[in-house]
């Protein structure tokens, strides 16, 4: 067994911390690029303003309410898709934050 002492636990958890804050900044990113308002969801969002077109010119009004039901259902989901990516960024700048005070506590900083 490696015998290990306070410091390098300490040292250990620090690189932990800033490895998970990378990554939640990643994922955040990655949320934010790919599925904040991607190509599907603007064909569905495309498709539904022209079936509430047709709706309208065919003066079906259950058509049209239904289109309209559609399109707050995507623009929420845009939204929440986005919310999710911005809260894993703000998680991840975090923990960047707390690996940087634990680095400065034990002497490690650079900065």
């Amino acid at each position: 067994m490696i015998p290990l002492t306070a410091r390098d636990i300490q040292i250990i958890i620090t690189g932990s911390v800033f490895l998970m804050g990378s990554l939640c900044v990643l994922m955040g990113a990655f949320v934010m690029i790919s599925r904040g308002y991607s190509r599907d969801v603007q064909a569905l969002a495309a498709h539904t303003a022209r079936l509430g077109r047709k709706g309208l010119a065919e003066e079906v009004t259950g058509l049209v309410t239904s289109a309209t039901e559609l399109m707050s259902s995507i623009n929420s989901l845009a939204k929440t898709a986005t919310g999710i990516g911005i809260f894993l960024i703000i998680l991840g700048l975090a923990l960047l934050a707390a690996s940087y005070w634990l680095m400065t506590q034990m002497g490690l900083a650079i900065i």
